[in-house]
């Protein structure tokens, strides 16, 4: 009954101003707090050998960490869709590709976020033979029940992320000092999919596909 009865003096049009121009200031404080924290980059940019982040729609070359074994990331023409493999030959750079991030950043490419891998140069493609199912873009094409691998290919399907191109999209993890390609797509939240490392499957002709295993391929990324 106190408080009811107690009766504040009306406010001066100077006093009623300044307090509510400090409310108005407050309100606008607290609400852009929020949006400039969920703004904040969730995770690191991949860099290049330079150490510069990776840009979307720039043409980079995915190159081995260790010797020796072959050179950098390429296709080869014998099947449809073409396979991804790394290049036999140590002092090739393979064919250049480009990353396309999921929800179409302009700025850099980030580590453990889905992209599309797209080959640049489609020409270098086996388009006699597969005509226009022969695309440039990565996926995972299934498991191999002769050799028991899960093969990249091309043949995907770029953006549009969800349930009918789940099997398009990759990521980039640091691994140690240096990179590893991933499948582990993450753009279908009710979907089953297999999570695993890109390494590299020696055929018996020689040939080093990437597949999926449990042994990583380490990358690094070289502007083309």
């Amino acid at each position: 009954m106190l408080l009811a009865q107690l009766v504040f003096p009306p406010l001066n049009p100077k006093m009623r101003l300044a307090l509510g121009m400090f409310s108005l200031l407050f309100l606008l404080s607290s609400s852009l707090e929020p949006s400039t924290a969920q703004s904040d980059p969730p995770y690191p940019p991949v860099l290049d050998i330079t150490l510069s982040p990776l840009i979307p729609n720039i043409k980079y070359y995915i190159l081995p960490v260790f010797r020796g074994r072959g050179g950098g990331i390429t296709v080869s023409t014998a099947t449809c869709p073409s396979a991804v493999i790394q290049d036999p030959f140590e002092v090739s750079h393979g064919l250049p590709v480009i990353f396309k991030p999921f929800d179409g950043e302009k700025g850099v490419i980030r580590e453990s976020t889905d992209l599309n891998i797209k080959f640049s140069s489609p020409g270098h493609l086996n388009l006699t033979s597969c005509k226009d199912k022969c695309m440039s873009v990565w996926r995972l094409n299934g498991y191999d029940e002769k050799t028991r691998q899960w093969y990249v290919t091309t043949g995907g399907v770029e953006g549009n992320p969800g349930r009918q191109t789940v099997s398009n999209w990759f990521k980039i993890d640091k691994f140690r000092d240096d990179y590893k390609l991933v499948f582990c797509p993450s753009v279908c939240s009710f979907c089953k999919v297999v999570c695993k490392d890109v390494g590299v499957f020696v055929e018996k002709g020689g040939n080093r596909s990437l597949v999926l295993n449990d042994e990583p391929l380490m990358v690094m990324f070289k502007k083309a």
